[in-house]
C-alpha cells in the first residue's frame, strides 16, 4: 500500500466515526516522508512530532544533493535549513535556489524570513570563552533564531580573564537557557553554572593545543564539572546544544500551560 492510499484510508476512517481524530493525529505523526531521488528520504512530519522540521546535513552530500533536499522541503517546512555548508559550496546553492540566505559564520544555508521573528518565549543566552569559538556559536545561536527564539550573544569571557565574565553578569541572570561553549580546558560553562538559576548546556570546541585532544579534554571538562545544571553535547555541536536549548524552553512553555 502506498503513502495516498493508506492516508485516504485513514481519512475514511475518520469521516465515518471509526477511528477519533486525536488517534489519527497520533497515526500522521509518523505517516508522511518524502523520497528525493535515490538518496534521501524527507521526513515532513519531523516538526509535527518534535516541534522542529528536519534539518538538513551539508558536509559528505554533493551540491546536487543539497539542493534536491532543499527544493523539495521548501514546500512544506515552516523553516528549511542546511548546516556545514562551506562558502563555494553556498555560492553554487545560492545560484540554483532563489531567496537562499547564508550565515558564512555558522556556515548554514536557510530559507527562511523568520530569523528576527520570536516566535517561542524564554531567553537563550549564548557565550563564548574564546574568539576562535566564534563558529561553533554561531551555528547554536543562527539555528536558534530560525527556529523562533530570543537570542543574546556574549563572546570571549573566557575564565583566562575571569573579569570579562563578570562585568557582565546581567547576561547571565536574564537568560531561561545558557549555551556556554569552549574549548581549551573547557572551564567556562563550570563558573557560568555556578552564577546560574537556569540550565546550562556546555559544548566543548575542537580549539585548543596538542592535548586538548581536539575537543577531548574540554568534553571530559565539562562532563566532570562540580557544578549542577550542566548537561554537555558533542564536541564542536552548536547546532544540537541550539535544538535541547529550545526544546527546554518548548517543554516549559507547555507546563506552564497547564
Amino acid at each position: 500500500m502506498n503513502q495516498p492510499e493508506a492516508l485516504k484510508i485513514l481519512l475514511e476512517a475518520v469521516a465515518s466515526g471509526q477511528i477519533e481524530p486525536t488517534t489519527a493525529l497520533e497515526k500522521l505523526k509518523h505517516f508522511s516522508f518524502e523520497p528525493v531521488g535515490e538518496f534521501a528520504k524527507i521526513d515532513h512530519h519531523r516538526q509535527l512530532r518534535t516541534g522542529f522540521p528536519e534539518v538538513i546535513w551539508g558536509s559528505g552530500k554533493t551540491t546536487e544533493q543539497i539542493a534536491a533536499i532543499i527544493q523539495a522541503m521548501r514546500q512544506k517546512a515552516s523553516v528549511v535549513m542546511a548546516t556545514r555548508i562551506e562558502q563555494d559550496v553556498a555560492e553554487q546553492l545560492q545560484a540554483e535556489i532563489d531567496g537562499l540566505v547564508y550565515y558564512p559564520l555558522a556556515r548554514i544555508c536557510a530559507l527562511s524570513t523568520s530569523e528576527t521573528i520570536v516566535t517561542h518565549p524564554g531567553i537563550i543566552s549564548i557565550l563564548t570563552a574564546g574568539t576562535a569559538d566564534l563558529p561553533v556559536a554561531e551555528e547554536a545561536a543562527i539555528t536558534a533564531q530560525l527556529c523562533g527564539f530570543k537570542v543574546k550573544r556574549l563572546w570571549d569571557i573566557g575564565v583566562a580573564g575571569i573579569h570579562r565574565l563578570l562585568s557582565h553578569r546581567q547576561v547571565i541572570y536574564e537568560a531561561n537557557v545558557l549555551i556556554v561553549v569552549a574549548g581549551m580546558e573547557g572551564a567556562l560553562p563550570s563558573v557560568v553554572a555556578g552564577m546560574a538559576d537556569c540550565p546550562v548546556i556546555g559544548v566543548p570546541t575542537s580549539i585548543g593545543y596538542g592535548t586538548s585532544f581536539g575537543g577531548v579534554a574540554p568534553l571530559l571538562t565539562m562532563l566532570n564539572s562540580c557544578a549542577t545544571g550542566i548537561g554537555v553535547v558533542n564536541i564542536d555541536n552548536g547546532f544540537g546544544a541550539a535544538m535541547l536549548a529550545g526544546q527546554i524552553l518548548r517543554t516549559a512553555s507547555k507546563l506552564s500551560k497547564n
